[in-house]
């Protein structure tokens, strides 16, 4: 399996723009420039995207490891926060933190518990940043 995406920039760093578009048409021409990913422009990034895929990725893999332990989530919401910070090395993502929230009938803590730690160290999201950055997890039934 191969995924595609694809950035056309115009201009220079601060006063240029640019698009991102993905294979599955999801994004098409989206906007980002340097506003968008340093201040507050309208647009997005590649760190927000960043954390749009971890969070979906790290909800689909505790899916996975709930329905492995018998139990089927009812609702499964998770955010992730990514850290972009200065470094001596140049700008970096030096931390994500992801907060998932669950409604899983029938799951004691600890099994669900278990399924997050699991998902949040499986998930190849998480596996990419592995040694890297920092993932922090706080996964919650509600």
């Amino acid at each position: 399996m191969e995924r595609t995406a694809s950035a056309v920039w115009s201009g220079g760093l601060k006063d240029g723009k640019g698009t991102i578009s993905t294979q599955s048409g999801t994004l098409q021409n989206t906007q980002y420039s340097f506003g968008t990913r340093f201040e507050n422009g309208t647009g997005t990034n590649p760190e927000e995207l960043i954390a749009a895929a971890h969070a979906g990725c790290f909800t689909m893999a505790l899916s996975a490891q709930l329905g492995q332990a018998n139990l089927t989530p009812e609702s499964l919401e998770t955010s992730a926060s990514v850290k972009f910070e200065k470094t001596d090395a140049g700008f970096t993502i030096t931390a994500i933190h992801l907060v998932t929230r669950a409604k899983v009938p029938g799951a004691s803590e600890s099994a669900f518990e278990a399924a997050a730690q699991n998902a949040k160290v499986g998930c190849p999201i998480s596996r990419l940043f592995k040694g890297n950055t920092e993932v922090s997890l706080d996964a919650k039934l509600v």
